[in-house]
């Protein structure tokens, strides 16, 4: 593969990550905040490196037996799309030779940590909800051959969103934690791709009523946020096992913000990384 097209610096690492190959165990948590790696740090029994480049932070170390990496991706599916490329180069590519490794490996689990807002007034905040599938309006598996794209009814005006499912082995993992489970729709931005009417208007003023109104593969759409479907569908295109768990910090309907988000967060992290660590 030219270098051109797998960038990679001076010492092999990735280009973005700055991970060689062997730093990358089978094991990956994602965030999206640097500093939310500080949350982690905790937890673990055993810290191998902590370096940051950009706003791409990387913690290694081990729980127990499990060695895991710990990695924030910044905010969008954009970021995803380097930070999933470049995990799977150096967990499954032989950097030094720039071609795909001859032995075969085990799928890289990913899941992610996250916040986010719900669409139904039955979902309160401060719960905890699972990405059972997710639906892309971020366009970035427009750029590559994914099979999935939904037409839905109301919102023929914008270019089709992808769908994708979560690991169906990691959802049943991480069941017994999570409140609520549904399809989140990933949005390419926080204001108007969320519906929020701010000085600048959303065009779309009854965005909110359309996406809550869809259903996909007999499930109800119940939250936004900015990285989930990319995750999914690349994830799923690079032999990955991907799941992303929310903390639920707004309610778009009932209009209320958490008044403790920290600690719900940092609660959604020790019981997902006990139940990660322990299989």
């Amino acid at each position: 593969m030219p270098a051109s097209e797998i960038i990679l610096n001076p010492d092999l690492s990735v280009y973005h990550l700055h991970l060689k190959n062997g730093e990358v165990p089978r094991k990956v948590v994602t965030v999206g905040d640097p500093d939310r790696i500080d949350w982690l740090i905790p937890h673990f029994d055993q810290v191998y490196s902590d370096q940051q480049f950009r706003e791409f932070r990387s913690l290694r170390g081990s729980i127990g037996q499990q060695d895991m990496l710990c990695i924030s991706t910044g905010i969008g599916t954009d970021n995803v799309d380097i930070v999933l490329n470049e995990l799977h180069l150096a967990y499954a590519w032989d950097l030094s030779k720039r071609e795909l490794q001859s032995e075969e490996l085990a799928p890289m689990q990913v899941l992610r940590l996250g916040t986010s807002g719900t669409l139904r007034e039955d979902i309160p905040i401060d719960s905890i909800l699972m990405s059972e599938a997710a639906l892309g309006f971020d366009y970035l598996m427009h750029f590559y051959n994914w099979p999935d794209f939904r037409k839905l009814e109301g919102l023929e005006a914008f270019p089709e969103p992808y769908f994708t499912w979560g690991s169906e082995e990691m959802r049943d993992q991480f069941r017994s934690m999570a409140q609520h489970s549904g399809i989140t729709v990933t949005a390419n931005g926080f204001y108007g791709p969320q519906g929020r009417n701010l000085p600048l208007k959303a065009k779309n003023a009854n965005w909110l009523d359309l996406l809550a109104a869809q259903k996909l593969e007999g499930r109800s759409i119940t939250n936004l946020e900015m990285e989930t479907a990319g995750i999914y569908a690349l994830g799923s295109l690079l032999n990955m096992e991907c799941l992303s768990l929310s903390a639920i910090l707004a309610n778009r309907r009932t209009q209320v913000f958490s008044k403790k988000p920290e600690t719900i967060v940092q609660g959604m992290i020790a019981q997902a990384l006990e139940i990660y660590s322990a299989e």
